[in-house]
């Protein structure tokens, strides 16, 4: 027998076992990967399910997704923002990894996702170094990496393919610049010390390494501000207390309170509190605090919190407007900033915060 008529008796057999078993997903070389369904023997289909079929038939794009955690109030905004962009109702599967802040939790993830072979594979990185090799290992599989909040060191800057942040020394600097303003609004002339400690976010960080670099940007024009200390609060609450409690009994004469983000400076306030001191516009210590959540407005309105410099944490949709893009086979921009800005006590907060998505 040739090999067409081979290929038609074979092609008969196919359409006679597909017409008896019923169709199941498949999936070409190239091709985004389907997400399977299924459905009970004998029940008729529901309009759920005959819409979630005709998505999977239109073969939705797979995203795994290396989050750090669920370490702040921002952080889960963040995850929100992920969880409710990448859905089938938009052409996507998310596959959603929670690091618990490890590293190595995340390598792990990816390889997972390489494995998969899922269609494209967003990072938000735990710390910056240590990356190289198992994005070499995505960039052989041919999955592009798009970073989502943090940077990476790497001497091959090809191993990602854009990165989706807020501008984190920028950041930083609009808090030196704030408290410039601030001091000046309040009389304390340059002549007087200004004595300020800092908590840190998690050590080697994108965001701890920027917002210190860029408030230390602006510390270094002021000789009269005195870093006391800094130490790093984990980017969590309990241990931002945690660092603060200290910094009182080493200290007593701390005027200003830098808390790289808005947790540690929650944790911050407990404990100034719980020393029998007081913070906020009409307290003993200024409070600086970042990425401006709902609850930072809270601690604004009742008086604990001076100002909370924003981290915009949707990225969501902007990491979606850049696969659309890559799929339409478009260039993209390696680093995209989002837009943020900050809030202090002269604003009105329960305003601003009504119209607010976190």
């Amino acid at each position: 027998m040739s090999k067409k008529g081979l290929g038609f008796v074979l092609s008969a057999i196919m359409i006679a076992m597909l017409a008896l078993t019923g169709c199941g997903g498949s999936k070409a070389t190239g091709e985004s990967k389907s997400v399977e369904s299924s459905e009970t023997s004998g029940e008729s289909k529901s309009e759920e399910a005959k819409s979630e079929e005709s998505k999977d038939s239109s073969k939705l794009i797979v995203v795994g997704y290396a989050q750090v955690g669920a370490e702040s109030d921002w952080r889960t905004a963040n995850t929100e923002s992920f969880k409710t962009t990448f859905v089938p109702e938009n052409g996507y599967k998310l596959i959603f990894n929670d690091a618990q802040q490890k590293q190595e939790n995340q390598i792990k993830a990816i390889r997972d996702f390489i494995q998969q072979e899922v269609d494209y594979i967003v990072l938000a990185p735990v710390v910056e170094t240590g990356w190289d090799t198992v994005l070499q290992e995505a960039k052989d599989a041919g999955i592009p990496v798009i970073l989502s909040d943090r940077m990476i060191k790497t001497s091959d800057d090809s191993l990602y393919t854009a990165l989706v942040c807020g501008n984190f020394v920028k950041e930083g600097e609009t808090a030196g610049h704030w408290l410039e303003d601030y001091l000046k609004l309040k009389g304390r002339n340059h002549d007087e010390s200004i004595n300020i400690v800092t908590l840190q976010g998690t050590i080697g960080a994108s965001a701890q390494v920027g917002r210190t670099d860029g408030f230390g940007n602006i510390l270094s024009q002021h000789p009269n501000w005195k870093m006391l200390a800094k130490q790093t609060g984990e980017f969590t609450q309990s241990k931002g207390q945690e660092v603060m409690e200290s910094f009182l009994k080493q200290f007593d004469n701390i005027d200003v309170v830098v808390a790289e983000n808005d947790n540690m400076a929650f944790g911050a306030i407990d404990a100034i509190k719980a020393a029998g001191k007081t913070c906020g516009p009409n307290g003993d210590i200024t409070v600086i605090s970042f990425d401006a959540v709902k609850a930072a407005f809270d601690a604004m309105i009742a008086g604990d919190l001076n100002v909370s410099v924003e981290c915009n944490p949707l990225h969501g949709p902007r990491v979606a407007e850049i696969i659309q893009k890559l799929e339409k086979g478009e260039t993209v921009d390696k680093i995209q900033y989002v837009d943020e800005t900050y809030f202090d006590t002269s604003m009105d907060l329960e305003k601003i915060k009504a119209e607010r998505a976190y």
